[in-house]
């Protein structure tokens, strides 16, 4: 569903965001006090705009109330962020997000009442940690504590394979779920357990860190198709 959404301040973080939702197809309004930082995303936008997000009248007269979403993408800049946050509150607007630049500033965003507070230095600490200790990950993504999905390139040792012999699944040794494999321009979610992996295949796993862990240094396996450290019945 296309979403209306407001992004307030155009450093990487905002940039990168508003690049990525005008490419997913929302309609986004992008507002900083920087003509250069405005010109850089003019053309991912729906409305560009070089505006002071502290005036309450000037955010009020660009309709914001009515946007699905505003994310407060200013960081460092603590006071300005706190200030932007209580004016679209006052505004009524339905759904906010903001960036938070360290603990303090996240539990004082939390205190005014921010719909969701988003930690980017935190958070890419935790993917990259995660991308370091996971093999062939790619991309982490964390749903909860200690729960996350990740993203890979399938490698050689699946290819041929299906998921059940990957021993994939809720049901399987690594109680892991496929939550979809990409195959070119095919995508296939909540795949069967019957369903073959291919070379260049991009799979979505999901479940406990540890079993994350587990699995993706464990599914290497014998030409039988046997976990390792299985052995053959005599």
């Amino acid at each position: 569903m296309r979403r209306q959404v407001v992004v307030i301040g155009l450093g990487r973080f905002g940039v990168s965001l508003v690049k990525t939702l005008y490419d997913m197809g929302h309609n986004v309004l992008a507002i900083d006090n920087d003509e250069t930082a405005v010109q850089s995303v003019a053309a991912w936008t729906t409305h560009a705009v070089k505006a002071d997000a502290t005036d309450e009248t000037v955010l009020d007269k660009m309709g914001v109330r009515d946007f699905d979403v505003a994310v407060v993408a200013m960081g460092s800049a603590i006071q300005s962020s706190v200030l932007v946050t209580i004016i679209l509150k006052q505004l009524g607007v339905r759904y906010i997000v903001a960036r938070a630049d360290n603990k303090l500033h996240g539990a004082i965003l939390q205190k005014i009442g921010v719909n969701k507070v988003v930690s980017v230095e935190e958070d890419m600490g935790i993917a990259l940690a995660h991308r370091l200790v996971l093999s062939d990950v790619s991309d982490y993504v964390s749903l909860a504590a200690n729960y996350g999905a990740v993203k890979l390139v399938a490698p050689n040792r699946f290819v041929g394979k299906s998921l059940s012999q990957l021993q994939f699944g809720w049901k399987g040794k690594w109680k892991v779920a496929v939550l979809l494999v990409k195959r070119g321009k095919e995508v296939i979610v909540a795949p069967e357990l019957t369903e073959i992996i291919q070379p260049d295949d991009v799979m979505m796993l999901s479940g406990n860190d540890e079993d994350l862990e587990h699995a993706l240094a464990g599914t290497g396996e014998n030409d039988k198709g046997e976990p390792k450290g299985s052995t053959s019945a005599p």
